[in-house]
């Protein structure tokens, strides 16, 4: 990993999530929030199985980042919430071969780094990963993230025929936690201000090769991005059918809406100073349609027009889970 670069950055003080977030993530996020008691019935699933245990299985094999234990990520992660101005969540090192990160939980989100991640990255491009997970967690994507990964857990394997009843909600938080990606991906490059460094960062995830992190050329990945998504017809098709079960964009994807949001007049103005401040947030949408053609039908359907179906769904998942885990 290289050394820190001097802590010249701009801050954002009291900045909302409303400054980075994707049109699609805010409108289906509202969309998820206005359902009556459906946090509540989250609560119900996650409650199954217990927030504490959903911690274990993400933390029973990693080390806690601080001041003595991998010093150096701990001042990056508290350089990028006071960038971010949010308080500093607490943080684990995982020894995974995924070069990947993760932030989960409900009350107390908490951050995950994986191994092979750190070693392929510099702390610039880490900066830039910390950045996105302090994102989802500043957006409050925490909660759904935390649903999703339990349908995704347990849906199939698990409780095979409640677990088709949930088949469209897993579908749908999966296209909106794509979305939520590409807001996060905002929030790491306001947190790091370095574009290239974001782009290689995204190139390292996407295959990043022990010893080679220095070869990633990012003019390369930008024009492999551009060839991506110049395609239309059948090749969308396959695009589609491609991403539908995934929980990230395609790096190439991610690398062409940070571009483009880099580009853009949100990104320069905060730069300046002019960003939307919490409790300034513009007023949210109801349905996703109106924030372009973001969502499938399907998903638009899951977040607009089924509340009693998605809450009644969710309940007796949460309910199979604890017979399950009672041995019933």
């Amino acid at each position: 990993m290289t050394n820190l670069l001097p802590a010249d950055r701009i801050r954002f003080p009291n900045i909302s999530s409303a400054a980075w977030e994707h049109s699609t993530d805010r409108a289906a996020l509202h969309s998820l929030q206005s359902i009556p008691g459906f946090d509540t019935v989250i609560r119900k699933v996650i409650g199954a199985i217990g927030e504490r245990n959903i911690k274990l299985i993400f933390t029973a094999q990693a080390l806690e980042v601080g001041p003595v234990q991998y010093s150096d990520l701990y001042e990056l992660l508290v350089e990028v919430c006071e960038t971010l101005d949010h308080p500093v969540p607490r943080l684990y090192v995982s020894q995974t071969p995924l070069a990947n990160a993760g932030a989960v939980g409900v009350d107390n989100p908490f951050i995950v780094l994986n191994s092979s991640l750190i070693e392929l990255s510099s702390l610039d491009q880490i900066r830039f990963v910390l950045g996105h997970e302090v994102g989802h967690i500043i957006s409050e994507h925490s909660l759904y993230r935390t649903l999703l990964f339990i349908l995704l857990q347990f849906s199939g394997s698990v409780l095979p025929v409640i677990g088709q009843a949930v088949t469209p909600i897993t579908l749908a938080l999966l296209e909106w936690n794509r979305k939520a990606e590409i807001s996060s991906d905002r929030a790491g490059l306001l947190a790091s201000q370095d574009l290239d460094m974001v782009v290689s960062a995204l190139g390292v995830m996407a295959g990043g090769i022990r010893g080679s992190e220095d070869q990633i050329s990012v003019a390369a990945l930008r024009d492999q991005a551009a060839e991506y998504s110049d395609t239309s017809g059948l090749d969308t098709f396959f695009k589609f059918m491609a991403t539908a079960g995934r929980t990230h964009p395609f790096p190439v994807i991610r690398v062409n809406e940070i571009d483009r949001f880099a580009a853009g007049e949100d990104y320069s103005s905060a730069l300046a100073g002019n960003y939307v401040q919490r409790g300034d947030e513009p007023p949210l949408r109801d349905d996703v349609a109106a924030a372009g053609a973001g969502f499938s039908d399907s998903a638009q359907t899951v977040f607009t027009q089924a509340d009693e179906y998605v809450n009644d769904a969710l309940t007796n998942f949460a309910a199979a889970l604890r017979r399950r885990a009672r041995g019933g």
